[in-house]
């Protein structure tokens, strides 16, 4: 049985990729986008339909509400169960997804301190008044990795790592393990990264972005607004539908919706990249090669 990870920027290929190798090596997917976990933001987030999964079990996908909350610790036991429950069944597992967070939440032995109902009173407060931006910022000061690692739009996850810095003393990264297969709780396995040009991967985005656009996603949306997305701290920050809740809001154009759409994108998949390429176990796969053929040979 093989374990191995597609992981990347947005736009990349991964889902494709996940297929092809799950396909060849009659393995199970298991799903790393913290957005897929959504049940109905299927447009905004890519998610393969089923018609589309070519008869493959795929996992944490369409699990959760979107008025609720999940939080990488909720995820890591998840996604470990699953893993485990897939290889002692005698079946390899693919794990495909951007979230770098929960990649390595499920690899390495995170710790997760407790919370301060206090503190955590206060930040929200602070967010209220002064602007998720400003907490941005301040997070960006105090704990630069970190900053990039958490989208400022997703203000919960922002507040939860100046929460742990607070109560640690330690910038929130202290809390994630040093990088190293002998430190990994699946020493054994294979991370993939898939890489392409700048200006390639801004043309996907931005192909992509007016492909959601033609697809339906403002009615996704609209949609999802009726089951509680407003509710939600994490799933209303998600990229695309926080531009177009503020578009349903009044706040700007639905054309300016979509140009901020891709802008976040941008910014999101060098954020991405940023954090990937911080983890030396990654195999990176550029674009023009056999990407197939390249992870079925390493295996």
């Amino acid at each position: 049985m093989a374990l191995i990870f597609v992981v990347g920027a947005t736009a990349t290929g991964k889902s494709d990729l996940a297929l092809d190798i799950a396909e060849s090596i009659n393995a199970h997917i298991i799903n790393a986008d913290s957005m897929q976990l959504y049940r109905g933001m299927d447009i905004g987030t890519a998610k393969v339909p089923p018609a589309d999964r070519r008869g493959i079990p795929h996992h944490l996908i369409d699990v959760v509400d979107v008025r609720n909350d999940v939080s990488v610790a909720w995820y890591q036991e998840a996604a470990r169960k699953v893993i485990d429950e897939t290889l002692s069944s005698g079946k390899s597992a693919v794990v495909v997804g951007g979230t770098g967070l929960y990649v390595k939440a499920i690899l390495d032995d995170l710790r997760f301190p407790d919370t301060d109902p206090l503190i955590r009173a206060r930040l929200e407060l602070e967010a209220t008044q002064m602007g998720g931006d400003a907490l941005h910022q301040r997070l960006a000061q105090l704990d630069p990795a970190a900053a990039l690692a958490i989208p400022k739009e997703n203000q919960r996850r922002v507040i939860r790592a100046l929460e742990v810095i607070e109560i640690t003393g330690e910038p929130f990264t202290a809390n994630l393990p040093r990088e190293g297969a002998s430190l990994s709780r699946y020493p054994e396995a294979k991370q993939f990264g898939l890489a392409t040009s700048r200006s390639g991967l801004d043309l996907r985005i931005e192909e992509r972005v007016d492909r959601m656009w033609e697809m339906g996603l403002v009615e996704e949306t609209r949609h999802l607004v009726e089951l509680g997305l407003r509710e939600g701290r994490t799933a209303r920050a998600a990229l695309g539908y926080a531009q177009i809740l503020r578009f349903l809001e009044g706040e700007i154009s639905e054309e300016q919706a979509r140009e901020a759409t891709k802008v976040a994108t941008r910014q999101y998949a060098r954020r991405q990249e940023t954090w990937f390429k911080r983890d030396d176990r990654i195999h990176w796969i550029s674009d023009g090669r056999d990407r197939l053929s390249e992870v079925l040979q390493s295996l």
